[in-house]
């Protein structure tokens, strides 16, 4: 398995211009494979005073897709957002979440039969959609 994953990564990086939609899947599927039950802590350290905290953490569920991540600073959490998927493995929503870990914003997602974002709807905390973001896509000769 790992040499297949080493081979599609080698592949992908030697032939982009030729990859199809169905090459990127497999390619997300390689990344994601690394990541599975995965927690990336990132840590800072002023240069001055040579105190160090914790940056940003950064996890992933077992099947190697995003579901948390917190910012942090000096003093603490800055902000954090949750991710949920669909049965397709694609994000149907966001929630941002301010320095006090209290809900700020709701994304929900709908794709096109392709797999590119159709809409974005934007909700405040208390459920009330707010605005909601169209996607076009042009292709330019």
């Amino acid at each position: 398995m790992k040499k297949f994953l080493i081979l599609l990564f080698v592949s992908l990086i030697a032939f982009p211009s030729i990859m199809s939609a169905q090459d990127l899947d497999a390619a997300t599927l390689a990344k994601r494979a690394g990541r599975k039950n995965l927690t990336i802590k990132e840590w800072n350290t002023d240069a001055k005073s040579k105190t160090r905290w914790l940056d940003r953490v950064t996890t992933y569920d077992d099947q190697g897709r995003k579901i948390e991540q917190i910012e942090y600073a000096s003093y603490g959490q800055k902000w954090r957002e949750t991710y949920e998927y669909g049965e397709n493995g694609r994000i149907v929503q966001e929630v941002e979440y301010d320095d006090r870990d209290k809900p700020k914003s709701i994304r929900k997602y709908e794709y096109n039969a392709d797999g590119t974002k159709k809409k974005q709807y934007n909700y405040a905390p208390n459920g009330r959609l707010q605005t909601i973001k169209v996607f076009e896509y042009v292709v330019s000769d």
